[in-house]
């Protein structure tokens, strides 16, 4: 189904109304989207489509998820988690995973943004180059 324009203009206004200092509310996305389909106005199902992809999207680009090859010591994960939220702000959510196959290093991922420092990935360069 292709979303018509007015239900995208009607959607990113929706989600511009549901933001707060720069700052997804939760509050506001739910009594928006009820509100929305209490009123069922004309093509609201486009516009409720539209509106949830966009707050996943914000949603998304809010997650970190945090790598390493081993577990990590209190403090590291203290001092990382302070790094990435003075950079991305205090409602970031943090992920910590383990995965031996990066043979170590750290790979962060936010959003759509990866730094990779991890001997996997030096490896992969390295036989790339050669």
């Amino acid at each position: 189904m292709k979303i018509s324009k007015e239900a995208r203009r009607h959607s990113r206004q929706l989600f511009l109304a549901s933001l707060t200092d720069g700052r997804l509310d939760a509050r506001k996305v739910s009594t928006y989207s009820d509100r929305l389909i209490a009123e069922r106005p004309r093509g609201y199902v486009g516009i409720l489509k539209e509106f949830t992809r966009l707050v996943r999207l914000e949603l998304y680009r809010r997650h970190a998820v945090i790598e390493s090859a081993t577990a990590l010591d209190a403090a590291e994960v203290t001092r990382l988690e302070s790094e990435l939220t003075t950079r991305f702000g205090a409602d970031l959510t943090i992920e910590h995973k383990t995965t031996p196959a990066l043979l170590g290093g750290l790979r962060i991922k936010v959003g759509s943004d990866v730094w990779d420092g991890s001997v996997a990935n030096r490896l992969a360069l390295l036989s790339q180059q050669l």
